[in-house]
């Protein structure tokens, strides 16, 4: 294969509509095995794509910052994956969401059902009550099934999981892992923008939809609606970066993992934990891994591998084995997320960057 092959697959990727913009980043290693930016952050400026585009990570939010948040407080003991939820949210205290644990939680074994229109009651309450007010739509949502006995990829566990860090850490999960995580691992281009405080960074985003709940086009402000009506930040989506920090965050995790780290901000152990699972719970925590059949990943990564999708258009795929990983960020919701090529488009350019790196 011809080295200008991905390039001409992405090329490719625009003229057939699959995305406005993208920015796609391969490494092995420590190394940047390709690294560039197509299209357009925002067809209606006609703003250019760029390396350093900020991205609404969707999704990402769970493995990348719900699921780290957590891991550094069972870190620091101050919090346990297997004892239940209602010892640190006692708001919970005799409902049936009050014996679930961090653990079934985060492998998505919480009961809860997949998603819920929260933001329906949200927008009704004043700005500043919002966020509180979901611990109590959460209590009362009833559960799709007994925690523990099936699995259901479900958004509002995650969101019980950001109270759950904010009570234990007794300050704004943003701020948390600001200061615990992506401070100490440099990643200032890793964060969440609180629409409480009015401090949107200046910052080259990528735009995503025309939204039909806000009536406007989406630039800086989280696309998840759920999310944005509790504030911008929580466990399930709100998280913003780009794909340089996304890969710096992936670089410190297996350094960490593989005991390789001068200053880990994570144990071996508890790394362990979240990307294989324990005992009888052999699920990654956070994480998602590739499925056996039709996988976004493709054929080519290990069985050792952990990652995730996000709605906006965003996936991560970390070969633990390999320590290959490739991170696409696109803006395929831009201007609408009717947009369902992407589906196919992933595992496609998956395969070729694999084949033309023989990894």
């Amino acid at each position: 294969m011809k080295s200008h092959s991905i390039h001409d697959l992405m090329q490719q990727g625009l003229q057939e509509n699959v995305f406005p913009g993208a920015v796609l980043l391969v490494g092995n290693g420590d190394t940047r095995l390709f690294f560039e930016a197509y299209g357009k952050a925002n067809l209606f400026s006609d703003q250019p794509m760029t390396r350093n585009a900020v991205f609404d990570l969707a999704s990402l939010t769970k493995p990348l910052a719900t699921t780290l948040a957590v891991t550094r407080l069972v870190d620091q003991n101050r919090i346990s994956l297997d004892q239940p939820v209602g010892k640190w949210l006692p708001a919970l205290a005799g409902s049936d969401k009050a014996t679930i644990t961090a653990r079934q939680l985060l492998c998505h074994q919480g009961g809860f059902p997949a998603h819920h229109l929260f933001y329906m009651t949200l927008k009704s309450l004043p700005p500043l009550k919002r966020k509180a007010a979901v611990l109590d739509l959460l209590k009362h949502t009833p559960l799709a099934y007994r925690p523990g006995k099936m699995t259901l990829y479900s958004d509002l566990g995650f969101m019980l999981l950001c109270r759950l860090v904010e009570a234990s850490a007794d300050y704004p999960m943003n701020e948390f892992l600001k200061a615990e995580i992506y401070d100490p691992m440099e990643l200032t281009d890793l964060f969440f923008v609180d629409l409480t405080r009015d401090c949107r960074p200046r910052r080259p985003f990528a735009a995503t939809e025309l939204c039909p709940v806000r009536n406007r086009l989406l630039v800086g402000e989280v696309h998840d609606d759920n999310a944005w009506f509790a504030g911008g930040v929580d466990g399930h989506a709100g998280l913003f970066g780009t794909a340089e920090a996304v890969f710096r965050l992936l670089r410190f995790l297996v350094a960490d993992f593989r005991g390789r780290s001068s200053a880990p901000v994570f144990s071996k152990q508890i790394l362990s934990d979240i990307f294989n699972g324990e005992g009888k719970h052999p699920l990654p925590l956070g994480f998602d891994r590739p499925s056996v059949q039709k996988s976004s990943a493709g054929h080519y990564f290990s069985a050792n591998t952990v990652g995730h999708l996000g709605f906006t258009g965003v996936s991560v795929w970390l070969d633990l084995e390999k320590e290959v990983c490739i991170i696409l960020l696109t803006n395929r919701v831009h201007p609408f997320r009717w947009n369902t090529r992407l589906g196919q488009f992933r595992p496609f350019i998956h395969d070729r960057i694999m084949e033309h790196f023989e990894i």
